[in-house]
This record gives C-alpha cells, sequence and structure tokens, in this order.
C-alpha cells in the first residue's frame, strides 16, 4: 500500500531533473542524458552502503551494450523501511471506518474508508566527480522542495474501478546537504534526507456472503459491489391521536 508513494515520489524526481539548469560541464551530459539513466531508485536507506550502491549502479547495463561503468554525476533515491505513524499535531487517521461515494463512480456505490497517517524517511544522494557538480544539483534541489507548489506530490490509489489522488506533503523544505566520506578521492557525495508525511486510503466494500448493492461484477475484486442504501422511503398512513 506504499508502492504508490514511491511512484509518485519517482514522478517528484522527475520534475526536479526536468528543470535543472547547467552550472558546470558534467551537468551539461547529465541534464541531457534522460531521467532512467540519471536518477535511480536503489534498496532501503544508503547513507551506510552509498559506495556499493554506486557500484551495483554503474555495472548495471541498460544499453545493450559491453558493461562500463556508469557516467557521473547520478542522482540515487532510497526509501527507508522504517515506518512511523506521523504526529497528532500535524494530521490525525481515520480510525473508524467513515461512508464514501467516489464521485467519479458512474455506479454511484457506497464504500467505506479509513486512512493512515504516516512517515516515510527518504534519501536523495547525489555524486559526482567534482564537487561544484555536486553542491550544484543538491542546491537545485533544495531550491525546487522550497517551491511552494513542490511541498507535496500526489499518490495515486486506484480502487473500484476509480483512481484517486492523495497527497505526500514535505516535512520541511530546509534540507542540509551533508558529505559523505568514502574510500574513494575522486567522488563528491551529498545526501539529502527527507520525511514525507503520507496518507493512505484503506477502502472497505462487502465481503462474500455480505448483503450488498449488487452494482460490481461478481468475481472480480477490481469492481466491487458496493454497501446497500436506503434510496426511498414511503409513508402509507399515519395515526394521530387529537
Amino acid at each position: 500500500m506504499f508502492q504508490p508513494v514511491k511512484a509518485g515520489f519517482g514522478e517528484y524526481m522527475g520534475a526536479f531533473y526536468a528543470q535543472l539548469s547547467v552550472t558546470t560541464m558534467p551537468m551539461r551530459e547529465f541534464c541531457t542524458r534522460g531521467l532512467a539513466k540519471s536518477i535511480a531508485f536503489v534498496p532501503g536507506r544508503m547513507i551506510d552502503s552509498v559506495e556499493e550502491m554506486l557500484g551495483l549502479w554503474q555495472r548495471n547495463d541498460n544499453d545493450n551494450a559491453p558493461t562500463q561503468p556508469r557516467k557521473l554525476p547520478v542522482v540515487l533515491v532510497a526509501v527507508d523501511k522504517d515506518y512511523t505513524p506521523t504526529a497528532r499535531d500535524f494530521t490525525r487517521q481515520v480510525v473508524d471506518a467513515q461512508w464514501l461515494t467516489i464521485p467519479s463512480d458512474t455506479k454511484e456505490r457506497a464504500f467505506k474508508i479509513r486512512t493512515i497517517a504516516g512517515d516515510i524517511r527518504a534519501q536523495v544522494v547525489v555524486i559526482a566527480a567534482d564537487d561544484p557538480t555536486a553542491k550544484s544539483i543538491a542546491a537545485q534541489f533544495d531550491l525546487f522542495i522550497d517551491s511552494p507548489s513542490n511541498r507535496a506530490f500526489n499518490a495515486a490509489y486506484e480502487f473500484a474501478g476509480q483512481v484517486m489522488d492523495w497527497p505526500v506533503m514535505l516535512e520541511t523544505s530546509d534540507t542540509p546537504a551533508s558529505n559523505i566520506k568514502v574510500e574513494a578521492k575522486n567522488l563528491s557525495i551529498l545526501a539529502l534526507d527527507l520525511n514525507l508525511h503520507t496518507t493512505i486510503p484503506l477502502f472497505d466494500a462487502p465481503k462474500d456472503g455480505e448483503v450488498s448493492d449488487g452494482k460490481g461484477a461478481a468475481g472480480d475484486a477490481g469492481d466491487p459491489s458496493g454497501y446497500p442504501v436506503v434510496i426511498q422511503t414511503n409513508r402509507t398512513a399515519m395515526d394521530v391521536e387529537p
């Protein structure tokens, strides 16, 4: 259920890459190399294994050509395996199921929803062969997240054939780029740590054997029936005592 957050963060990083300004010679090649060969996700938080992650990246061959080291600079992104509930002074979870109808659902089905409010840590690591390039990319990333329009991105969740965007907010735009010391002398590595406030929807529909409105497709989990609702009441008579 957290995969949409990672996918949304990938699109967010793509938007950052698209607006980079070239300030050094290595950045000229980096900005024309293409997103897929310039920014990549790696497993887990990588501050303790950045050289290993870089090695895996450099050995990865996406050009169907003889394997050769990847060019620098590169930006590697990691999403932590940890999960922390979002502080209640920031938001609250919907712990008791609430009734929901999805505006785009032409079948007008009634479902139930709860929401999880959780924090996910992410790390953006800039690796370059020279200090000016690493600093430029890191500084431009800080500039990007400082824009009010970039303080959040959407994670797309699908339920009952409907795709809905749920916001993911960055906790702060004041993110220092910390130098990471490695054995290699010709690398400049800067790490930026982010905290993502997520809202995860949990949708509920009638289970097999439960009474439903019958508007879904039998046996299709992607097209469930909704809960039955009262659509009309009739009053035929009323006795009133004087």
